[in-house]
């Protein structure tokens, strides 16, 4: 029964905002940007919350500000 509910639960959304600039910060931090699809600075994206998201988030969490979207909020 626990499938059933887990199944019928939409995806929680984020909106990840770049509130800082990579410029000048390592390579792999600017490539974190660009993967979560950030391309400028102020720029907001929306994603589905993953784990795969949520560690590239933890490793430029001192550029970005994430919100968890409530359901239907876009």
């Amino acid at each position: 029964m626990a499938r059933t509910e887990a199944a019928s639960e939409a995806p929680k959304r984020l909106r990840i905002t770049q509130v800082r600039s990579g410029v000048g910060r390592p390579a792999t931090h600017r490539r974190t940007l660009r993967a979560l699809g950030l391309k400028w600075h102020q720029h907001t994206v929306i994603q589905r919350d993953h784990p795969a998201i949520r560690g590239m988030l933890f490793q430029v969490s001192h550029l970005v500000r994430v919100e968890e979207l409530a359901e239907g909020e876009a």
